[in-house]
């Protein structure tokens, strides 16, 4: 397996190509958009682009779909049905799927957004915003933020700590630094958050 990480300055965000050698097939993880050096990976390793996972519908991890489907044909994997028009194949907690000689795992983590999907991949986990180096995705309140720590300690936390972390934004982490470091897991984190804290959308 490839993996490939592109930097958006739209949104500041992070978008990811998983390329399969054996099978000749890649995935495509958050198009926030779609860049020439993107287009470069797929065709220079003679990928097949079979799917795109969307983590979460904020527009700063889509904007690139209706771009890509003018060059490519890939089945879009979302908590929605359909995205820009783009009929999408809809995923729910826990469920298991294939593509590109890939078996992903898809796991609901609402609260940065309800419709937030973390894909596990082998010993990757795609996590859009639910979960970031240091910091956890940003809600609307105390209680939505608490709900969110406790459903990432319930459904993240219990990976192995060589689990690598590929969020929506910032660099890679692993779950085990995340256990012992993110503040998101402090005592108080939530009511102590303050507006300033909104590079994360």
């Amino acid at each position: 397996m490839k993996l490939y990480q592109n930097y958006s300055i739209y949104g500041y965000a992070n978008s990811y190509i998983l390329g399969n050698e054996d099978s000749g097939e890649a995935l495509l993880i958050d198009p926030a958009e779609v860049t020439n050096a993107m287009i470069d990976q797929i065709e220079h390793n003679h990928y097949r682009l079979a799917a795109v996972l969307i983590t979460h519908d904020h527009l700063h991890h889509v904007k690139g779909l209706k771009t890509l489907f003018r060059i490519y044909s890939p089945v879009v994997y979302a908590s929605n049905t359909r995205l820009f028009d783009i009929p999408c194949r809809k995923v729910k907690d826990q469920e298991v799927f294939s593509e590109a000689g890939c078996s992903i795992l898809a796991i609901a983590v609402p609260g940065h957004s309800q419709d937030s999907i973390v894909y596990k991949i082998d010993s990757f986990l795609f996590t859009g915003d639910v979960l970031h180096a240091g910091i956890i995705g940003k809600t609307t309140s105390v209680f939505n933020t608490e709900a969110l720590v406790e459903r990432i300690k319930d459904k993240l936390l219990g990976f192995p700590d060589d689990m690598i972390i590929l969020p929506g934004h910032g660099p890679p982490s692993m779950i085990g630094t995340e256990k012992k470091h993110n503040l998101g897991f402090m005592q108080g984190y939530a009511k102590a958050l303050h507006q300033s804290y909104d590079f994360f959308v």
